[in-house]
């Protein structure tokens, strides 16, 4: 149960009922000895069931009937009390009311600070590539190179995403962002001192801290936005989150054609504006790294929700990364969830990474249309991601919205592909905004619906395995596409990438939706109480008392 850090217990007095809708659970400890530790205290409290099976009928009727159990001292276990009805407060020292669950005003600042210096690492990624013929000249390199200071961000996760969600399980959600803002910093002053036509090594050493800083800020959204943020907001929260990174390409997209225009014939005014972009981006992302540390905290003095309650009230002890990464692994439907979410961000790394070659196939010399149409195709993204986060938040229908904003990805795709060769730049921007409405719009479903599947895992480590795939598919996607772009046209390129989302449709239909961190939400609000078999890394040697899941029937 959460409480200040000063507080140090709750009593419960002998032939009284407990305060405000609260119950002990019977046979576990004396009525006297109903203790309660802080949030932020050495130990959270465990709650069991002894002997009784989390899926027994008993376990759930028969508790409330049964009579108190004295224990021996050396068994006395703590617990936390839980509402037998609608309440939020539990009675604290001296008869003042500790609230279990409070939400935090300092949410909204890091949430702001956690999107501006994603955004700062988004654009570092794509801002050689929309401008790639222009790097190409400057430091004499083929297309290829360019194309790998893109992929460099994508090869880099695949190894780090298990040290960096290990870090995230077990040193906290602030070291992780201050390691994120840091590394981005640091790549970006590294790159300021590659300006010089020789000295492309160095570009690519900058390209490659920030990509190593994306390891440390991709997985957070769902992290920040369920740690942070209440029931009725946690979705927005993080589409919001990944509004920033979203921004960030959009940012890409439009400001380098414009703040290093195509000057080949005039070496030292290329090198002056490649100058002016990397500097501006340094101070920027030193800014952020400054307000990180400075304003970005762990976590807030009381859980946001119910089903946060739940997790830091479970004995940290018995918490194993090992165990579950392989619980997530064992879950199917996170599985299959797994690749489709690989298959569809997988699409927009590559068709984002060659953009600009695939614009100027059909329309020369429009490098910077090719830099608006991205922003399109981004900003129409943006405005999906919002929508789906305030529908999910609103409906809870993970399953469905996440296939039907699927279907339509794909034909969104499919009309981008056969209309790029019309001669009409204009159809270009509006079948790049709608391709970017549903295809962008659907990375924060994919965050969201992993955690509602996977929970009380990590939300860092389910993240964290759905960008690992997306890297992977990201670079298959992309060395394939570049390969067809170059040696057929760019309509080969695309059709292949729709032939995979039309698997990516296929595999997400047969999802199963288990909603399993609402239903708690839903669960508690309701005083449905129950055990219920849960597969979590607190539950090795203990059954664990749960809320009944009441899953959402799958489609």
């Amino acid at each position: 149960m959460a409480q200040p850090d000063e507080e140090e217990g709750v009593a419960v007095a002998p032939g009284h009922p407990p305060a405000n809708g609260y119950l002990p659970v019977p046979g576990v400890a004396p009525a006297g000895k109903m203790n309660a530790e802080p949030q932020n205290g050495p130990k959270a409290s465990c709650l069991a069931l002894s002997g009784v099976p989390r899926d027994s009928p008993a376990a759930a009727s028969g508790a409330v009937g049964r009579p108190q159990t004295q224990l021996a001292p050396e068994e006395e276990i703590q617990v936390r009390l839980l509402p037998t009805g609608p309440g939020e407060e539990t009675p604290g020292p001296e008869g003042t009311e500790v609230p279990r669950t409070a939400l935090s005003a300092r949410r909204f600042v890091v949430l702001l600070i956690f999107s501006l210096y994603s955004l700062v690492n988004s654009f570092q990624w794509i801002q050689y590539s929309i401008i790639s013929n222009v790097f190409e000249g400057f430091y004499g390199v083929s297309s290829l190179h360019i194309d790998w200071l893109s992929m460099v961000y994508m090869l880099a996760y695949v190894p780090l995403i298990f040290p960096a969600t290990w870090l995230l399980d077990t040193r906290g959600l602030r070291l992780t962002a201050l390691l994120g803002s840091g590394l981005n910093c640091l790549g970006a002053w590294v790159k300021c001192g590659s300006v010089q036509q020789h000295l492309f090594w160095v570009t690519m050493l900058g390209q490659s801290l920030c990509s190593v800083a994306q390891v440390f800020i991709l997985g957070l959204p769902s992290r920040i936005a369920s740690v942070w943020f209440g029931p009725k907001e946690v979705s927005t929260a993080c589409a919001t989150a990944v509004l920033g990174n979203q921004l960030g390409t959009a940012v890409g997209f439009l400001l380098p054609p414009v703040l290093v225009p195509n000057t080949q014939n005039n070496t030292d005014l290329l090198a002056h504006h490649i100058s002016t972009m990397f500097y501006g981006t340094s101070a920027v992302a030193t800014l952020l790294f400054i307000l990180t540390i400075i304003a970005f905290k762990e976590k807030p003095p009381y859980p946001p929700s119910e089903a946060q309650a739940a997790i830091q009230d479970s004995c940290p002890e018995k918490y194993s990364y090992k165990r579950s990464i392989w619980n997530l692994f064992k879950n199917i439907p996170f599985v299959l969830l797994l690749i489709t979410y690989g298959i569809m961000t997988g699409v927009f790394y590559s068709v984002s990474t060659l953009l600009n070659q695939i614009i100027l196939t059909y329309y020369k010399g429009e490098e910077v249309n090719a830099g608006r149409i991205g922003l399109t195709l981004v900003v129409a993204g943006m405005v999906g991601s919002i929508l789906c986060g305030l529908w999910l938040d609103y409906t809870k229908t993970y399953k469905q919205t996440t296939l039907i904003v699927y279907i339509l990805s794909f034909f969104g795709m499919v009309i981008f592909t056969f209309t790029l060769d019309l001669r009409y730049i204009l159809i270009v921007f509006v079948t790049g905004g709608v391709l970017g409405f549903f295809m962008t719009g659907y990375l924060p479903l994919g965050f969201e619906f992993a955690v509602e599947i996977t929970y009380p895992e990590s939300e860092g480590t389910s993240s964290g395995l759905l960008n690992a795939a997306a890297q992977i598919f990201g670079i298959l996607f992309t060395l394939a596409q570049g390969k067809l772009t170059s040696e057929y046209s760019p309509k080969a390129g695309n059709i292949f990438l729709c032939v995979w989302m039309f698997v990516g449709i296929i595999l997400t239909a047969l999802i199963k939706s288990d909603l399993r961190r609402h239903n708690i939400n839903v669960g508690i609000a309701n005083g449905d109480i129950k055990a219920v078999p849960v597969d979590s890394p607190t539950d090795q040697e203990s059954k664990t008392v749960m809320m009944s899941r009441q899953s959402e029937s799958a489609i």
